[in-house]
């Protein structure tokens, strides 16, 4: 049957590729079977017949071993098509290769069933920059950051920020002697240039942390990076306390604006009342009133929303709004929370982080306190302050208006 089905394909198109399904574990039960069908396939014309580690939990030297054999009983070029049930798909892929497998079969970004495909991505990386396969010309090599994304994007889902050469943490460094380090000799902890693959560097800043941390964080955001103990000093004291300046660099990049000699808040806070009631058969009503200092303007607002959270914003951009119109252009992407003491149960401190975007802009704030809605409240502040503060560096950078208007 596999003879004639291949034999039939071959007469009637290019290239028939014959995938043995199963092929690893049916030669585990009965290798002379195993062996018949290939040879039958390949005796039929087959341009490539793929040995399938169909349930992904082969290893390594079992699967440079069987290509190995193979490749001394049949005439027709092999391929490999493993899953990663075992966290081995990349390394089974590698091992096929150095042994003789002209052809690998995977996805980008390894989606597929159950632990997923083999990650086309890390196995084009590892093939051509760590042993000399010519897989891609360079440019195209640089875009493999940009196709991983987009492909996620397509996919509907998030981007691994940990996927091996294109995810955002894939060369970011946070440890105080690692950046220290990179800072002098970039390869001590980066196995690759990040640029080969379309990423880059990005240093981290948490409890963990360093002066150079914080002023190379600050010179990669373009600011100026005076104070850096003072920064250090706080963000340790902030982390102890529940907040994360990892997940959240845009309240780090408000720290560092804060620390500079000449800064203004563009608003204050100066109290909120936040109000949630059921009352009968109605729904939960939400009702928020704050009172903002803005310039030398106080403001008093007050508006509902869906939830205490969606009711403090709302009276927030309300009172900032005819004051700063282009607050309208920032919308809520994420919104996070996490408990920082769960042992202490409905009594633990939450952490929010919220996610922002102004169209292709996005950056991340938090806020961690005993009560979510103040957590909530820090973190919303600094993404409408970073918001504001971004948008005036962008226009003095711009230089003044051409327009004829006065």
């Amino acid at each position: 049957m596999i003879a004639d089905s291949v034999a039939f394909c071959a007469s009637e198109v290019r290239e028939v590729v014959y995938d043995a399904e199963h092929f690893f574990d049916g030669w585990r039960l009965d290798s002379a079977y195993a062996l018949t069908t290939l040879e039958a396939a390949a005796g039929a014309g087959a341009d490539c017949v793929v040995l399938c580690d169909t349930n992904g939990g082969e290893l390594p030297d079992v699967v440079a071993e069987r290509v190995h054999e193979l490749r001394e009983r049949l005439d027709a070029p092999l391929g490999i098509h493993p899953h990663n049930d075992a966290g081995l798909a990349v390394a089974n892929a590698l091992a096929a290769v150095r042994a003789g497998c002209v052809q690998v079969q995977g996805t980008i970004n390894g989606y597929g069933e159950r632990c997923g495909n083999l990650d086309l991505v890390p196995l084009i990386a590892t093939l051509q920059l760590k042993l000399g396969y010519p897989v891609l010309d360079d440019d195209s090599l640089r875009r493999l950051t940009e196709v991983a994304h987009y492909v996620a994007a397509v996919a509907n889902q998030h981007p691994d920020p940990h996927a091996p050469y294109v995810g955002r943490s894939a060369f970011a460094h946070k440890g105080g002697i690692h950046v220290a380090a990179i800072a002098k000799v970039p390869e001590s902890y980066q196995h690759v240039d990040p640029a080969a693959v379309g990423n880059a560097a990005r240093v981290v800043v948490s409890e963990v942390a360093g002066r150079r941390n914080v002023s190379l964080r600050a010179r990669e955001l373009g600011l100026a990076s005076a104070g850096e103990g003072e920064v250090l000093r706080r963000i340790k004291e902030l982390e102890h306390r529940g907040f994360q300046f990892e997940a959240a660099e845009g309240s780090f990049e408000m720290l560092v604006r804060r620390a500079a000699a000449d800064y203004r808040a563009p608003f204050e806070l100066e109290d909120f009342t936040v109000l949630v009631e059921k009352r009968g058969g109605d729904g939960v009503r939400a009702q928020a009133t704050v009172k903002l200092r803005i310039g030398a303007e106080v403001v008093h607002t007050a508006a509902e929303g869906e939830g205490p959270v969606n009711a403090l914003d709302r009276a927030v951009r309300k009172a900032l709004l005819p004051h700063y119109p282009e607050l309208a252009e920032v919308y809520l992407v994420d919104y996070k929370v996490r408990i920082v003491d769960e042992h202490l149960g409905t009594g633990a401190r939450p952490r929010v982080i919220v996610e922002s975007a102004r169209g292709a802009e996005r950056w991340s704030t938090g806020g961690c306190s005993e009560n979510i809605i103040e957590a909530s409240w820090l973190a919303l502040r600094d993404a409408l302050e970073l918001a504001l503060l971004r948008k005036a560096t962008a226009s003095t950078s711009a230089g003044p208006s051409t327009s004829s208007k006065g």
